[in-house]
């Protein structure tokens, strides 16, 4: 599962909250460090959502999972897990 830009954004403001209240030289480095990493990868996920939503990919949680075409997928049978399987004939052998 892939973070969501706002999830990032939210981790990164956190860090840089956590980094300006810091006493310790280390505390402040290490969440600084962390805060610049969640930076980054909200940038990658905006870029991903961005993909998404010109690909035609919902990604909202009122509706479910991801939509999109199981014949994109490298695995298609993915999606459907917990599903009925249909009754196989049977052949008299």
């Amino acid at each position: 599962m892939q973070p969501t830009a706002k999830f990032c954004r939210t981790q990164e403001a956190q860090q840089r909250s956590r980094a300006a209240e810091a006493h310790l030289d280390n505390v402040r480095n290490i969440a600084t460090g962390a805060a610049n990493a969640w930076g980054k990868e909200a940038v990658l996920a905006e870029r991903r959502e961005a993909r998404q939503a010109q690909a035609g990919l919902t990604t909202d949680t009122t509706t479910g999972p991801i939509s999109w075409d199981r014949t994109l997928s490298e695995n298609p049978d993915r999606g459907f897990a917990g599903q009925p399987r249909p009754a196989m004939p049977m052949v008299a052998g």
